[in-house]
């Protein structure tokens, strides 16, 4: 199902002269109306007129978390106060939250790509969506409200936590798509299993899975133990909120609503923008906010883009997964380690509960990962009859894919943290 097909399967051509206009129509504002991009326009001799074709994107500075922090809280918007009707923050665990200001033409363009997103879904008009995500000043819950409320489905607004509730109401209304974090769904799926509520008594047929990094095998899983189909959604605070990208039932990338944000990819050391296809750190340009235009954000997040036309039709211009982020990369004795990485190779072990912990030390002077790993009684068969046997195939699997030995622990089943948001998978112990 496409929501809009005028606008998601628009020729190339069309595209890139929508997305010209609209790029300098929002620099011109962002020039004419935030001081900070003033005074970084001025100091690298940039004017808004100077920006004639698509590629003088280049040409303009780069935003970043901190130069929003630095803003905070009102410092960015390019509107009066009066014509901000809503807000959101960032959670600022690291420091100052980054605050999004919308006005009420900033909160359809985020009703409208969600409307997009959960159609790729298949949501529609008879549709029960169970909103999962957190309410309040995380963007998740308010973001799939809109968009649910766009498309006219029945949406249910339960927000985060209270999963014994999450899982009645999932039976008694009939709920056919949950949006939440994977780790979340994980803990839904264990529950329900542990309650024996059969999957064939609950009507899922999709998720709608974001604010964390999660991997392929984890959406096999979630699948298996769910019985839907797990789709991959993209947004963050700084830019709008969920929405900017999303996955169709191809499941080989997330489509970009390209003719509102316009994305580059770059070499996150050198700053240089990369060719299509090619991996690094994502940078994104809202072409049509008004209460808060962010010129060239970088995400920190690392993925590709991929263009052409999908097999579901659309034209929006697609990324990859989120392998990483250049800010949650371990570096372990000079080698680069994502957490994402040894999710994967866990979720490739028959029997392995994916609940798991890296708690990263340097004891003598030399980093070492340990991996806190859920025992289970399906992790042993024939072949793996004891404990030593179970946390040496572990240790194998996760050195064959990061190229380090790692030392495992198994730990108590339910000893790991559960979360209702966010899951907190790596510590890290090392002083710098």
């Amino acid at each position: 199902m496409i929501w809009n097909e005028e606008l998601e399967c628009m020729s190339e051509d069309e595209k890139k002269q929508l997305q010209l206009t609209r790029l300098q129509d929002v620099v011109k504002k962002a020039y004419e109306n935030v001081p900070y991009y003033r005074k970084r326009f001025e100091e690298i001799g940039i004017k808004p007129e100077d920006i004639k074709t698509l590629n003088d994107v280049e040409m303009l500075p780069f935003t970043t978390k901190t130069d929003l922090r630095e803003a905070y809280p009102f410092g960015m918007f390019a509107v009066p106060e009066d014509d901000i009707i809503e807000v959101h923050t960032s959670s600022g665990t690291t420091g100052k939250p980054t605050v999004s200001g919308y006005t009420q033409t900033d909160l359809e363009i985020w009703s409208e790509v969600m409307a997009r997103a959960l159609a790729m879904a298949g949501a529609g008009r008879k549709d029960f969506i169970q909103n999962a995500y957190g309410y309040g000043l995380f963007t998740g819950g308010m973001g799939v409200h809109y968009g649910a409320q766009k498309i006219g489905a029945t949406v249910v607004p339960i927000s985060a936590g209270n999963t014994m509730r999450q899982l009645e109401i999932m039976q008694d209304f009939g709920t056919t798509i949950i949006t939440c974090t994977p780790s979340y769904a994980l803990y839904l799926a264990e529950v329900a299993e542990k309650e024996g509520i059969r999957k064939e008594s609950i009507k899922l047929k999709a998720g709608i899975f974001g604010a964390e990094m999660w991997t392929e095998e984890m959406r096999k899983e979630l699948e298996k133990r769910l019985n839907i189909d797990a789709l991959n959604i993209y947004g963050l605070t700084e830019i709008i909120g969920p929405g900017v990208a999303m996955e169709c039932n191809d499941k080989n990338g997330l489509h970009i609503s390209d003719d509102h944000f316009y994305p580059e990819i770059i070499d996150a050391n050198t700053l240089e923008t990369l060719p299509e296809g090619k991996k690094g750190e994502l940078v994104l340009t809202t072409l049509t906010r008004e209460g808060m235009p962010i010129i060239r954000f970088r995400t920190k997040d690392i993925t590709a883009l991929r263009k052409g036309k999908c097999s579901c039709g659309r034209t929006l211009i697609k990324m990859d997964r989120i392998t990483g982020r250049t800010d949650d990369m371990l570096k372990i004795r000079g080698v680069i380690v994502f957490p994402s990485q040894i999710e994967k190779a866990l979720l490739r072990i028959e029997g392995l509960e994916p609940h798991y912990q890296i708690v990263v030390t340097r004891p003598h002077h030399l980093d070492e990962i340990e991996v806190l790993v859920e025992n289970s009684e399906k992790l042993f068969s024939d072949e793996v009859k004891h404990v030593e046997e179970a946390k040496k195939m572990i240790e194998d699997y996760i050195h064959s894919e990061i190229g380090l030995r790692v030392n495992v622990i198994l730990v108590e089943p339910q000893s790991i943290p559960r979360s209702e948001g966010k899951a907190v998978r790596v510590i890290d112990k090392r002083e710098f």
